[in-house]
């Protein structure tokens, strides 16, 4: 209460007034000091300092009651309704929740004299009416009509309370807020995240992200060590982070051990047929071999050989690796083979379609070269004899073979004529036909027909 401003109740003797009786008519001062006398008292009731939302009240510590007259709070253009959707007065609180983690607090109204509504709501900054997210209402969970929420906030996190009224004209207001005291058993959860290209056999083939996740549901994380997130980018046999976290509950403590290996195995080809190079038929080198190594994650198998051909044709030959991250890599050579060039049968064997008739179980000379490119073949193992019974064709041109060898079936290079010879000992079956063939390794071909008699 305070005095009005025309009461003439202080005795200020002294005090640099002229006021010399009170209102009752008594003689001031009553002594040689500054006294009071009769006064008349109006009580204040405009103004209450938390009835704006930007006002609201800092509630700094837990436990908290605050007691408030509310009969002239009012409401603001803008100010969300309750989840009653009734508003008529309102008064506001602010309160941040301390550190990290989970924080549960239990708000009521109880000793308050009217019908309550209770809201909180959290926001970012700067805080508006717009950007308010109700987290909890109550109508009259509380004793008689009064409210009650109990709720779990998120520390670090400010949160705006309001007490209003449902349909009345408000009254003596009281808002008690206090933290709820839980006991915590367990330490924190921690959960470790790796973000990369994972190969083979626990290897990663790229840059890995490292990053961990710590909660815990019951009280605050106090601390945390090596929970950094990290990137290892560097080839490693095994490169370990460990996270450790403390709680009311304990501490926990979470690792990983990353493996990478981005780099792919050495891997080459041993001699065989030269890169860009060209053979002919019959003078391919032999197949190549090949070596390979890897320095982290080491060789998942040994190399192998693919694609290498001896026969006409492009051809690559490729030594491939794989190591146990999974990385590939390849050495390849690529060549050509030419052909080969069969010339012949001459004399005494006719060409051209004639069919050459001979005794049955008489020897016939087949003589023929083989060339690759430009070059003479000379070797027997590049030339394979054939004689198959065909069909034998009525019209067909006929001639006899002039001249025929002695002894049994077999092939050999002629030096002193530059030639094969292969001397053919015919069945002693008259009346049946017989192509007889060469073929080179090649592929190439000569064919003789020939008809018994």
């Amino acid at each position: 209460m305070r005095a009005r401003p025309w009461s003439e109740s202080v005795d200020t003797n002294g005090c640099g007034t002229t006021i010399t009786t009170d209102q009752r008519g008594v003689t001031r001062p009553q002594g040689s000091a500054c006294d009071s006398g009769a006064m008349e008292v109006v009580r204040d009731v405009g103004h209450i300092n938390n009835d704006n939302f930007a006002d609201a009240t800092v509630i700094s510590s837990l436990p908290y009651t605050d007691t408030q007259d509310t009969t002239s709070s009012t409401k603001e253009a803008g100010e969300p309704l309750e989840c009653t959707n009734w508003l008529e007065k309102s008064i506001w609180y602010r309160f941040t929740a301390p550190s990290s983690g989970a924080y549960q607090i239990v708000a009521d109204t109880a000793g308050s004299n009217y019908d309550t509504v209770l809201d909180i709501f959290s926001t970012p900054t700067p805080a508006s009416f717009s950007t308010l997210t109700r987290v909890g209402c109550n109508d009259d969970s509380g004793p008689g009509r009064q409210s009650l929420l109990n709720l779990t906030l998120s520390g670090g996190t400010t949160y705006y309370i309001r007490v209003s009224d449902y349909a009345s004209s408000g009254g003596t207001s009281v808002l008690n807020v206090s933290a709820v005291t839980t006991t915590d058993t367990t330490p924190p959860t921690i959960t470790p995240t790796m973000s990369g290209t994972l190969g083979t056999n626990g290897w990663y083939t790229s840059n890995v992200a490292v990053s961990w996740a710590v909660t815990d549901e019951e009280s605050a994380v106090s601390s945390q060590t090596g929970c950094e997130a990290v990137t290892v980018s560097t080839d490693t046999t095994g490169t370990t982070s460990t996270c450790s976290a403390t709680s009311a509950g304990g501490t926990n403590q979470q690792s990983v051990t990353i493996k990478r290996d981005a780099t792919a195995s050495t891997v080459s080809l041993v001699n065989g047929p030269a890169d860009g190079q060209s053979y002919v038929f019959g003078s391919v080198p032999s197949a190549p071999t090949c070596t390979a190594s890897d320095a982290t994650s080491g060789l998942a198998e040994a190399c192998s050989i693919s694609g290498y051909r001896p026969t006409v044709g492009t051809h690559t030959v490729t030594a491939s690796a794989i190591d146990n991250a999974g990385n590939t890599n390849t050495d390849s050579h690529t060549y050509t083979v030419q052909g080969g060039t069969l010339k012949g049968y001459y004399q005494p064997v006719d060409m051209n379609g004639v069919v050459n008739t001979v005794k049955g179980g008489s020897t016939v000379p087949l003589k023929f070269e083989v060339f690759a490119g430009s070059t003479e073949v000379t070797s027997t193992t590049v030339v394979t004899m054939s004689a198959k019974q065909i069909t034998c064709t009525s019209n067909a041109a006929t001639d006899d073979v002039e001249l025929v060898a002695t002894g049994g079936t077999s092939l050999r290079y002629d030096t002193t004529g530059g030639q094969f010879i292969y001397n053919w000992q015919t069945p002693k079956k008259a009346g049946t036909c017989y192509a007889v063939t060469a073929t080179t390794s090649d592929g190439s071909t000569l064919t003789a027909l020939f008809k018994l008699k």
